[in-house]
Order: structure tokens, then C-alpha cells, then sequence
């Protein structure tokens, strides 16, 4: 006869035992995705994918796809890596989305087995799932960052019963959107590299950047409706820095202040160094998260150790003005164009700024309305 206490017993056991499970795999992710978020090229982020990513999950192969519709994704695949081993599981173009973009309706992660892909085109199926993965499962994460669909990520286990549709999809929802910031934050950067629009001192793009950057962002917004904000960041009492402890003191303070606001924001978010000691953010955000943005900066900045030349602490503040891009907003409504757009947000922002500085430095200001 069965103890009236063994089912119940089973029954925890098997929950902590799914608990657990469910704890590794999330770490397994995590691992995954700080390898990503911290790759500083093209050739570290592809090896993140097919090199660290099956090593992690044990997979049988794994295969990304881009979209060659997209200027900066476009450069990545003509620049290359330099590595071929990697390069053979890269394919873009356009006839491979559009199969599988059938498979994610709506965007959502597809997982099933490899045979259930009949309808596939032959040429698709081939490219992703080799002979090995043939009889195996499979997952289809499309990599959207933001509204953007920058390609699939296709992975592949020679166990057929390894990845079913009736499997959660929270933790590959989350991983997919990881790897496409990173993805376009790799882009960018290799962007950067390739025209020559870094800032030496900070390490941040430049002004020429961010004006390109801004024009793009503005035209992405008015086609999807997307959120957008604008910082704009003035150091207080710079001259004085200067005058006082000499322009090598001045360069640490801006390098210091630089790094802190590249600290304080997304993977996918633009920091740049405008010029002198202005610096700029582009946020993908609506104005009450760039407004507690902006505030963490201002306390980071504060909380700053930067020492002169006699190990004293040199007291450092900055001044931010934000604005919000809003589509049919009356501060826009006449300027038609991207650029004239671009130039409205940052002069609002800018306003915004020196509304700050009037207050009596050391805050964040909305532009008047």
C-alpha cells in the first residue's frame, strides 16, 4: 500500500527538481549573454554565437541569419571577420528571412522538429539544419531590436524531443532581444571604427556620429511611432577646472565623465562627446524613464573621484536638459524634414539645458513649454 505522504513528496520533489532546472538554464543564458553584450567586435560577437553558445547548451550547430536590407548589418558582412570557420554559418539576403519570418508569425520564437519544416524552401532548411540536426529539434529566434528585425538565429539539437512548441519561451524571448542590442550595438561600433567618428579622449563617438546617428533614429521614430529622448550634459564650472588645475586635469575629468555616462545607459543607447565639455544621449525611451536616466547620470557624476595633481578630489557636477521626440508635437510641426526634425529635438534639449544652469546647476531640466 502507498504511504498517503509519498505523492505529495514526488509531486515537491519533481517542482524543485523543474525550479532547478529552470535556475541553471537561466544562469546558462546569463553567461551567454554578457559574452555577447561585451563583445568589441564583430569577430567576438560571432564567436559568441557558434563558438560559446553551442558549447554552453550543447547544441548541434547554430546558424544566423541577417537581413542585407540594413546599411550597417550590410557593412559588417562586407568587412568580414577574418576567420572562416565563423563566416560559414553567416548567410544573409532576403529569400532565407522571408521563409523564416512564416515560421516566427508575429515575431515569436519557433521550436519544433527539423522534419516538421516540409514547407520550408529546400535551399533555407539546408542552410540552417545540416544532416546531423536532420532527425533533431530546433528553435528560430527572430532578432528584433526594437522595432527593427535585424535577422534569425537558428539553433539546432541532434534530440528530437529536445525543443517542443509546448516549451516556455520567456527566457528565449529575453535572450533574443539581448542578442540583437548587442548585435547592433556591434555594428555600430564597427560603424565607428570604419569612419574614423570616435572621440580620443573619451573613448565616445563623436559629434559627426551622433548627427547621423540622431537623423536615422529620427526617421526609425516616424515610421514605427517608436520612443525616443534627448540629453544634453554640460559640465559646470569647466573653465574653472581648467583654469585651476591645469587642462591634463581637465582631460582626466572629461575621460572620467565619459566613461560614468556610458555606464549609466543601454546597450543600444548613443552617448557622444559634442564638443568641448558638452556631451549628448540618444535614449529608446518615453521621457519619464529618460528623466530618471538623466538623474542617475547627475548622481554618478557627483560620486566622481577624479584628483589633481595633489590627490585632492576635484568636486565635479553636470547639467542635463532633456526632451522627448513626439511625431505630432507642435515644437515639430514645422519642420518637415529628418535633419530640421533632429535639430529641433536637440535644441530642445539644449534649451532645456541651460535652464538647468539657471536653476543653479547640478539638476535636470525639462525645456519650458
Amino acid at each position: 500500500m502507498t504511504h498517503p505522504g509519498t505523492q505529495p513528496s514526488l509531486d515537491l520533489a519533481a517542482l524543485i527538481e523543474t525550479v532547478q532546472r529552470n535556475e541553471r538554464a537561466s544562469k546558462s543564458f546569463q553567461d551567454v549573454e554578457l559574452r555577447l553584450i561585451g563583445a568589441h567586435d564583430w569577430c567576438a560577437f560571432l564567436e559568441g554565437i557558434f563558438v560559446y553558445l553551442p558549447e554552453v547548451f550543447r547544441l548541434a550547430s547554430a546558424g544566423l541569419w541577417l537581413d542585407v536590407r540594413m546599411p550597417l548589418l550590410r557593412d559588417l558582412l562586407e568587412s568580414g571577420c577574418g576567420r572562416a570557420d565563423l563566416e560559414a554559418n553567416l548567410r544573409s539576403g532576403l529569400q532565407g528571412g522571408l521563409a523564416l519570418s512564416r515560421l516566427c508569425a508575429g515575431s515569436q520564437p519557433w521550436l519544433g522538429r527539423v522534419s516538421e519544416l516540409s514547407d520550408l524552401e529546400p535551399a533555407v532548411s539546408e542552410t540552417f539544419f545540416d544532416a546531423r540536426t536532420a532527425t533533431g529539434s530546433a528553435i528560430v529566434l527572430p532578432l528584433l531590436n526594437r522595432t527593427q528585425l535585424l535577422g534569425y538565429l537558428c539553433l539546432a539539437s541532434d534530440d528530437s524531443a529536445r525543443f517542443d512548441a509546448s516549451m516556455g519561451t520567456d527566457l528565449l524571448a529575453r535572450f533574443s532581444r539581448v542578442a540583437a542590442a548587442s548585435l547592433d550595438n556591434v555594428a555600430h561600433r564597427e560603424h565607428l571604427r570604419k569612419t574614423g567618428v570616435t572621440d580620443p579622449l573619451t573613448g565616445l563617438s563623436n559629434r559627426r556620429y551622433f548627427d547621423e546617428r540622431l537623423h536615422h533614429e529620427i526617421r526609425r521614430a516616424n515610421s514605427h511611432a517608436a520612443p525616443m529622448s534627448c540629453l544634453f550634459i554640460d559640465i559646470d564650472h569647466f573653465k574653472q577646472i581648467n583654469d585651476t588645475h591645469g587642462h591634463a586635469t581637465g582631460d582626466l575629468a572629461l575621460g572620467a565623465i565619459g566613461t560614468c555616462l556610458k555606464q549609466q545607459v543601454r546597450v543600444g543607447d548613443t552617448v557622444s562627446r559634442y564638443g568641448g565639455e558638452e556631451f549628448v544621449a540618444l535614449l529608446m525611451c518615453e521621457l519619464p524613464d529618460a528623466l530618471a536616466v538623466a538623474e542617475r547620470i547627475r548622481i554618478a557624476v557627483e560620486a566622481l573621484e577624479v584628483l589633481d595633481d595633489e590627490g585632492r578630489r576635484i568636486a565635479l557636477s553636470v547639467s542635463i536638459g532633456v526632451a522627448a521626440y513626439r511625431l505630432n508635437s507642435e515644437a515639430n510641426s514645422g519642420a518637415a524634414s529628418p535633419e530640421a526634425l533632429a535639430r529641433s529635438l536637440l535644441d530642445q534639449a539644449d534649451q532645456a539645458m541651460y535652464r538647468a544652469k539657471h536653476q543653479g546647476r547640478n539638476r535636470v531640466s525639462l525645456r519650458e513649454a
